[in-house]
């Protein structure tokens, strides 16, 4: 044989040796698999949030939004109200002509609910009116409110937003 054909089967061996050494098993490629599958399978459970968070979320804020709501109706002397019934929830100011939405203020448009129907109720009850199948929480001119406790529930999840009368909202 001569010099050459003698290297090149040498180096023939060499590399497919390397190949074999080199290349992945089954076994190897089905645990990578099974841990990225485990992998999205965590990641998905966290990217979707439960209807107890959604509710959770929707009130937390509201709890804000209440808060901003009882300030501007301190800032601007006139009564402001927060009004919502099973599929959305709005703020309005009294105006001369009645209430009126403040579809103008980016941050209390109207919205809606993000899980709904909502079930509202508010203890002590409301003491202004409002159209039916709808609650609405007002907040005068004064800096000191009547507390009270504010219950949104989707089916079995419920979530209690609590105002103490001087500006805190808190959801439990």
């Amino acid at each position: 044989m001569s010099a050459m054909a003698h290297r090149n089967l040498h180096l023939r061996q060499f590399t497919a040796a390397n190949v074999t050494r080199n290349g992945f098993t089954l076994l190897e490629l089905l645990v990578v698999i099974v841990i990225a599958g485990i992998t999205l399978g965590a990641v998905s459970l966290n990217a979707f949030h439960s209807d107890r968070q959604v509710i959770q979320n929707d009130a937390q804020r509201i709890a804000l939004l209440l808060q901003l709501t009882r300030e501007e109706a301190i800032l601007r002397n006139r009564p402001t109200a927060f009004e919502a019934d099973a599929n959305s929830y709005r703020f309005l100011v009294r105006e001369e002509n009645g209430w009126q939405p403040l579809a103008q203020d980016a941050m209390l448009r109207q919205r809606d609910f993000n899980r709904s129907p909502m079930q509202l109720s508010m203890n002590p009850a409301p003491t202004e009116t409002a159209a039916p199948n709808t609650l609405r929480i007002t907040f005068g001119r004064e800096p000191v409110d009547k507390p009270f406790a504010l219950t949104l529930a989707n089916g079995d999840n419920s979530v209690v937003i609590r105002a103490d009368g001087i500006g805190h909202f808190s959801v439990e």
